[in-house]
């Protein structure tokens, strides 16, 4: 059993609390059915998230945004210098307009072998290859054509537009680098979806499958937020055996964003608790204790153990208490109340 540094035992003692009302709340201590759940650590990501990458080899001359930045759909990003793709474009138009010219040719020559055919000035052999140059050449200005727009279409590459309304996460470029094709720029992600990705041993799946359902903690924000949808993923890790769960968050969360810690509390059965609000939890050093009002306004400060938290308000108690006893909820007060107590005798 635990047991209280020196400096605590000297309080351990019943003391008469004033006649007049207690001058802080308290709460009882019951047992309660409550959902049973297994803890697991877990990560926040984004439903939606992008990286967006150059398709064309350029300097980089605009960078609009920054990390942390919010964006809206279709606003530029970043440009890149597009000197090398209108060069492109340009020998791509120049290259149709000599193959346009070379149809022309093949279709005169064409037509007038033909009138010497008739007229018996040229053999039919003549004639034939009159007609595969024609073709020839328009085959020529059809892959001509096709390449126009082809470059074309490369050239709006050039500027890099955000894909839906959401929030940069990083910037990967800087003024004045060079952009090539695959190259990382910028990588947004909408806030608007957004789930927590949490590792599930595989002697636990059953029962997680059983009710998919899961409370999300986030001990930085000290809230917790009930899980929309809990989807298991068909697919174990080959060297952990564990199994990959995402548990679905509310939309427009304040404070939450990708990579935050998070614990992902999922249910697997009802079980009877004993318990008390988290905030009648008094921790001194690495024992936990409360103030204990009996049916004559008596306070006690008692020491107890502790399990884990039950929801986000409440705690069990594995032993220090029995069921039908009143806490203090307001233990800095209780503790003035019974310094005050111990100061009247």
């Amino acid at each position: 059993m635990l047991k209280f540094p020196l400096a605590l035992l000297g309080v351990l003692f019943l003391a008469p609390a004033a006649e007049a009302a207690l001058p802080f709340a308290t709460a009882p201590v019951q047992y309660r059915e409550v959902d049973q759940a297994y803890s697991a650590e877990a990560i926040v990501e984004a439903v939606d998230q992008a990286t967006i990458a150059a398709q064309i080899t350029g300097r980089v001359v605009e960078v609009a945004f920054d990390a942390g930045d919010v964006v809206k759909k279709g606003q530029v990003l970043v440009r890149i210098d597009e000197s090398e793709v209108r060069q492109i474009v340009a020998g791509s138009e120049a290259q149709v307009a000599q193959a346009q010219a070379n149809l022309q040719n093949a279709r005169l020559a064409y037509e007038r072998s033909k009138q010497l055919l008739a007229q018996k000035f040229v053999s039919q052999a003549a004639v034939d290859k009159s007609l595969a140059d024609f073709r020839s050449a328009e085959a020529q200005l059809k892959s001509a054509l096709a390449m126009v727009g082809q470059t074309s279409a490369t050239k709006s590459f050039a500027t890099i537009v955000a894909p839906y309304d959401g929030i940069v996460a990083v910037r990967q470029v800087e003024l004045g680098e060079m952009a090539s094709p695959g190259k990382a720029l910028m990588t947004v992600f909408s806030p608007k979806g957004l789930r927590v990705v949490a590792s599930i041993p595989q002697y636990k799946l059953a029962q997680v499958r059983q009710s998919l359902r899961a409370q999300v903690e986030f001990p930085e924000l000290k809230q917790w937020i009930a899980g929309t949808r809990v989807t298991i993923l068909p697919v174990a890790d080959v060297r952990t055996h564990t199994t990959r769960a995402r548990v679905d968050l509310p939309a427009d969360l304040k404070g939450v964003y990708p990579g935050m810690f998070a614990r992902a509390h999922f249910s697997i059965g009802q079980a009877q608790k004993l318990l008390i609000p988290s905030s009648a939890v008094v921790h001194r050093s690495e024992v936990a204790a409360v103030y204990v009002v009996d049916a004559k306004g008596q306070i006690r400060f008692r020491q107890v153990r502790i399990g884990g938290p039950v929801g986000e308000s409440e705690v069990e108690i594995l032993s220090g208490l029995v069921q039908g006893e009143q806490v203090a909820t307001e233990p800095i007060k209780a503790g003035m109340a019974l310094k005050g107590a111990k100061g009247k005798e």
